[in-house]
């Protein structure tokens, strides 16, 4: 227990985030039913919302796409979905399991390639992950890690090519970039589901985890760069590289782009205060450009794959997006992978009108919330050694 409250504190997470209740039992032991009733709950609630916020039908829906990486049921969740809003027969759906935190984004991905096929078409993107049964009861302190930064949460994304939701819509997908480093042992093993020696089924996290994200994010980072940025930073970077690779300058830094010469607002996956400050080191960004990810963390923990969703209802509720802003919403997770969407705001979003549906309406004046005054904050944190 001591370990698990020092963990909470140097992983960034504030005293209001959710559990299921599951795990408020003195011993927890979350069942099928209780996993399916939280998922029951996190789908249904954000879902219902999504199709009220657009008025959308069920039966208009073409495509369904569910991830959730741990828990898997039959039927499965985007069977659950259909189901629920009596979608049409030919439906197209998928059920991503597996996936990590990155599943989000990578679920974003393949709807865009659906619509790429299917015209005049609305397809669901359903995000969220299963807390009830991650709910590890052993003492390996490289398992007790996930009950400390996961939270329950969850996110639905409703995306169109039908020519007439242009000017209602929010967002112009502009680019979705995709990295796989699961070829590296080292990336590959680095979050692992599997039992201790007592039985325990729990998610082991290892010491590799933080430089497997790394490599992750700086490859992902290099495939985006030559899509967003002027030529005048592509020039910098390739010279920077080739000078580095040609050894001209033993002490040479690598060269960071300026991405804030084009992106508005980053928003990269919550998943810990240590990865959030790495990120935010290495691309050059300001605490400001942080404030939706660390306020999201803070707020709600680490809610998987549905996280940059939670940060961008941040920026909407504080007013801050404005029309022709761009959006970089980044994940990464298991695998190791690393996803990154580039949005382009089609019309300011005003805060007004964010009161109904907005996770963050009842509470947003009082964010941000001074993190660097609380000693817990800011105490170093280390991976078990395993």
């Amino acid at each position: 227990m001591d370990f698990m409250r020092k963990t909470i504190e140097r992983l960034g997470l504030g005293d209001y985030t959710y559990l299921p209740e599951a795990f408020l039992e003195r011993r927890p032991n979350a069942s099928m039913e209780d996993a399916r009733r939280e998922m029951e709950m996190a789908i249904f609630g954000v879902v219902d919302e999504l199709l009220a916020k657009t008025r959308v039908k069920g039966r208009d829906i073409g495509i369904v796409v569910v991830n959730c990486c741990i828990f898997s049921v039959a039927p499965s969740l985007s069977s659950m979905v259909v189901n629920r809003y009596k979608m049409k027969e030919g439906v197209i759906s998928y059920n991503l399991s597996g996936m990590g935190c990155t599943a989000g984004l990578l679920a974003i991905n393949l709807a865009k390639q659906l619509l790429q096929v299917h015209h005049n078409c609305y397809a669901l993107v359903v995000s969220t992950e299963s807390i009830s049964q991650n709910c590890y009861t052993g003492n390996d302190p490289s398992k007790i890690i996930i009950n400390c930064a996961f939270r329950v949460g969850g996110a639905a994304i409703l995306l169109s090519n039908r020519p007439s939701d242009q000017s209602s819509s929010k967002y112009q997908l502009i680019h979705t970039i995709y990295t796989h480093t699961a070829n590296s042992d080292k990336s590959y093993n680095c979050i692992t589901l599997e039992e201790d020696t007592d039985g325990h089924l729990g998610v082991t996290v290892n010491k590799d985890l933080l430089r497997a994200a790394i490599t992750a994010i700086q490859s992902n980072i290099a495939s985006l760069a030559p899509l967003v940025l002027p030529v005048s930073e592509q020039v910098r970077y390739l010279r920077n590289y080739v000078m580095r690779r040609l050894r001209v300058g033993a002490n040479i830094q690598p060269y960071v782009p300026d991405f804030k010469r084009v992106i508005d607002h980053f928003l990269p996956h919550v998943g810990a205060k240590q990865v959030l400050d790495a990120l935010q080191k290495k691309l050059g960004f300001t605490e400001g450009d942080m404030e939706a990810s660390r306020m999201t963390l803070y707020r709600f923990g680490n809610t998987s794959s549905s996280s940059v969703w939670y940060a961008l209802a941040y920026a909407e509720a504080k007013g801050r997006i404005s029309r022709g802003d761009r959006v970089w919403q980044m994940a990464f997770g298991s695998g190791f992978k690393c996803c990154s969407v580039i949005w382009r705001a089609i019309g300011s979003v005003d805060r007004r009108d964010q009161v109904i549906g907005n996770v963050w309406s009842d509470e947003i004046d009082e964010f941000p919330v001074d993190l660097n005054n609380d000693p817990k904050n800011n105490a170093p944190f280390y991976f078990s050694p395993n």
